[in-house]
């Protein structure tokens, strides 16, 4: 085939030149080699493509049709190689990511933001979807990346750390108070977190099972739990004083520094997690994607 294509490249710049000469200059070949070329071409079709003329050659009934298509088939190669190479220098190219709506709007925004300044021509797609949803369809080859909480171990995905999170509780510093009114004889925070209306995402959260697992290793019963899928809701709550929120502390960093909010105290911290994005390890990354890591590789935040 790649022989054939050679032959056929050869025929339509003849024909477009109409000179076997200016046909050669263009190719960097030899008359000869081009003359033989073209009558290799001719034995194989079984037709007489050109006639000679006084002025170079002419194409015949046969060869004109012929060159209807050989034209089309090269101006589409020609532009797509001219796509190719306009997608190179602008960085153009589409990225597909999958990621919970919280670490979303708290980090992955942020990280776009700096991303298609540099790079505006990339268009990106967002799921925003559980994070064992991410990784079901980055397993399956359905996204290209994915943003989201490093498990403990996978061996199909490969992941590239990005943060380091630490989950903590806040409220107000007037419900603090109000809640010790309530409940005097608790003077241990334990027993103060575990009487308080505390407030988590909900049980399919990562970041739920997590505290979860925190409360179970130190034998902590929580009563009275709201549970809400938003955890941009768990910080307003906290805010106007509803009880105590289970939180990420870079999220809150604001409301900590102000005193809007503050953390409330427990005896003991709670194991940090990896924020990664991740992709499938026999993925095959386009430019745009390859751009992308390297600019959040560049920007992470711990080392």
């Amino acid at each position: 085939m790649e022989q054939t294509l050679s032959l056929y490249k050869i025929f339509n710049t003849v024909a477009k030149t109409g000179n076997i000469s200016h046909a050669g200059k263009e190719l960097y070949i030899s008359q000869p080699a081009i003359s033989k070329s073209i009558s290799h071409l001719e034995e194989q079709l079984g037709v007489i493509l050109f006639i000679r003329t006084s002025r170079g050659v002419k194409l015949t009934p046969e060869g004109q049709v012929l060159y209807e298509h050989t034209k089309s088939a090269f101006d589409t190669i020609y532009q797509g190689e001219e796509r190719l190479r306009k997608m190179q220098e602008l960085g153009m190219g589409e990225i597909h990511i999958g990621v919970t709506t919280t670490l979303c709007k708290f980090i992955l925004i942020p990280i776009l933001k700096g991303f298609l300044q540099k790079y505006p021509h990339v268009k990106i797609t967002i799921d925003c979807q559980s994070t064992a949803e991410t990784i079901s369809l980055l397993e399956n080859g359905q996204l290209d990346l994915g943003l989201l909480i490093t498990p403990s171990s996978n061996k199909t995905l490969s992941f590239y750390p990005y943060a380091e999170i630490e989950d903590i509780f806040v409220c107000t510093n007037t419900y603090l108070n109000h809640l010790k009114e309530r409940f005097p004889d608790k003077e241990r925070e334990i027993d103060l977190l575990s009487a308080s209306h505390l407030m988590m995402l909900d049980k399919s959260n990562v970041t739920r099972q997590h505290l979860d697992h925190y409360f179970d290793s130190l034998s902590i019963e929580t009563k009275a739990i709201l549970e809400v899928t938003d955890m941009e809701l768990l910080i307003d709550f906290a805010k106007i004083g509803m009880g105590i929120s289970g939180v990420v502390k870079e999220f809150v960093t604001k409301e900590l520094e102000t005193g809007e909010l503050m953390e409330f105290p427990i005896p003991f911290s709670i194991p940090k997690r990896i924020v990664s994005f991740a992709h499938h390890k026999s993925a095959t990354n386009s430019t745009a994607v390859q751009n992308f890591l390297s600019f959040i590789t560049e920007k992470k935040t711990f080392e």
